[in-house]
């Protein structure tokens, strides 16, 4: 009803593309959220009543939970990432000195496109539990395909950047240009992982949960303090204090890399997640990433 009541007066307007990211994410709540509450709902049949949905002695397939929880599961990582879209999108377009349509409907038919590619790409969780070749090739290249709409987003940004009048100093400046390049890093591992070849390598390895921090835990606590210094001053009349916003922004951004990113060397070596014991030549590495994580905490 908010949404109605305020898409009815300016629904194309500059500052709507952060209304338009609320209503894709309430979509996929509402396309995806039943899927999960029947998965569910069987496996407790399964579990309390002698049903068989997936226990495969009585003709079911264990398969069939896992499309039925990727299938809300994959869609819910653009739940948590289309808010900070539209906020990043927000302020871009705000700052800009550019005033053609071609920002804002950039912006929204690609944030359109990912709602719509992401709802259908779920199986590239499962390119290790056997799925026939038509089926990984699709999932694969659908995957891939997201890159399209996603570097547009990030191409539109970075041109309303160039076009503004922000000062270089400006923390908000610091925060989205962070975004941009920790959400962009994160991006081309994901279209690494893309390839059903080197995903049946890599799944299930550190690899994976670099790449994941990257885009989905960076990406949405860095669009939750964009959000808080962009709007704080407009909602409580006080200023925030530049030189430590800019502190924290230098302090995060070295805690995140020191974090997150001599993980990917360990997927790449083949070292699986969830473990507790390692080789001793890895401990160096998981010194620096805990002292990037100890950092990061800091910041």
């Amino acid at each position: 009803c908010t949404l109605y009541s305020v898409f009815m007066t300016n629904v194309f307007s500059r500052t709507s593309i952060v209304l338009w990211s609320y209503l894709f994410t309430s979509v996929l709540l509402l396309v995806t959220l039943p899927v999960l509450a029947a998965a569910i709902t069987m496996l407790l049949f399964d579990r309390n009543f002698c049903s068989a949905f997936f226990d495969p002695l009585g003709g079911g397939d264990p398969i069939l939970f896992q499309h039925m929880f990727w299938f809300f599961g994959h869609p819910e990582v653009y739940v948590l990432i289309l808010p900070g879209f539209g906020i990043i999108s927000h302020i871009c377009l705000s700052i800009s000195a550019n005033f053609d349509a071609f920002g804002f409907y950039g912006l929204l038919f690609a944030m359109f496109s990912i709602v719509c590619l992401g709802s259908s790409v779920w199986g590239h969780h499962m390119f290790t539990v056997g799925l026939d070749v038509k089926t990984a090739v699709f999932f694969s290249s659908v995957t891939m395909i997201i890159g399209v709409p996603t570097g547009i987003k990030v191409f539109t940004w970075l041109y309303m950047l160039l076009n503004s009048s922000v000062n270089a100093s400006d923390p908000v400046l610091w925060w989205v240009v962070s975004f941009i390049v920790l959400f962009t890093f994160g991006g081309v591992t994901g279209i690494v992982l893309s390839a059903c070849v080197l995903d049946n390598i890599l799944h299930d390895t550190w690899f994976v949960v670099a790449h994941f921090h990257y885009v989905m835990s960076l990406g949405s606590y860095i669009s939750i303090i964009v959000m808080f210094i962009w709007w704080w001053p407009l909602i409580t009349g006080l200023s925030l204090n530049k030189c430590l916003l800019q502190c924290q922004c230098i302090i995060s951004n070295v805690g995140f890399n020191l974090c997150f990113f001599p993980m990917h060397y360990f997927g790449l070596c083949g070292l699986p997640r969830r473990v507790c014991i390692y080789e001793y030549s890895y401990n160096w590495i998981n010194v620096v990433c805990t002292v990037g994580s100890f950092i990061s905490a800091f910041s």
